[in-house]
Formats: C-alpha cells, sequence, structure tokens
C-alpha cells in the first residue's frame, strides 16, 4: 500500500510568520510603490481617467522621501487642528473688530446727525 505524498507547502509552511514579518519589515523600511491608470475611452473618446498611487513605507521613510500630508491635515493631526483653529479664531476676532468699529462708526455719525438737526 503506497501513502499518498504531501504537496509541498507554497508558502513555507508552519515557519511562514517569521518569513512574513521578515517581509513587512522589509517593505516598510524600503517601501513600495504601486501605480496605474485606469482609462475609459469610447469610439476614441476619453470618457474617465483614474489614476492611482499607492505607496507603502513606514512613517520615517515615507518622511525621508519628503512624504508627511498627514501632519498638516486636521483630521489627522492634532498640532494641525489646533493651528486652523488659531488661524480661525484670529479671522473672526479681525472680523469681530471691523464689525465693532464699524457700527461705533455709525452710532457716532447718527450722533453728529442728531446734534446738527437740533441746531
Amino acid at each position: 500500500m503506497t501513502t499518498p505524498r504531501r504537496l509541498p507547502d507554497p508558502y513555507g509552511g508552519p515557519s511562514s510568520g517569521a518569513s512574513l514579518a521578515d517581509i513587512l519589515e522589509r517593505v516598510l523600511d524600503k517601501g513600495v510603490v504601486i501605480a496605474g491608470d485606469i482609462r475609459i475611452n469610447l469610439l476614441d473618446i476619453e470618457l474617465l481617467t483614474i489614476k492611482l498611487r499607492l505607496i507603502v513605507a513606514s512613517v520615517d521613510k515615507a518622511k525621508e522621501m519628503g512624504i508627511d500630508w498627514w501632519e498638516d491635515d486636521p483630521a489627522l493631526s492634532s498640532r494641525a487642528r489646533r493651528q486652523e483653529l488659531t488661524r480661525e479664531n484670529a479671522e473672526l476676532r479681525a472680523r469681530l473688530e471691523r464689525l465693532e468699529a464699524g457700527l461705533a462708526e455709525e452710532q457716532l455719525e447718527e450722533a453728529h446727525g442728531r446734534k446738527e438737526s437740533s441746531r
């Protein structure tokens, strides 16, 4: 009687966790770029173009490549959110000062007009 032979495991068997960790570490250390374009044409008329760009890297590697958009996004960074709130607050204060100055000027003109009409 012959026993069926087992085919080799393509993923490396039980030790695949270590190799997967090595691969992940290598990818995050070096970075991977995946790029592609999707174009939809009808009778040589371009209807839609979608450009896809995907970068997988560690934060340190991304910063090294000059990619740091998350630092300025208020939805992702508390520092950026504070900066946005500070800027918005300054704009509102300036607007309030202009409104108050305009109101004070109107009241002054109104009071000046009452004095002239009472004479």
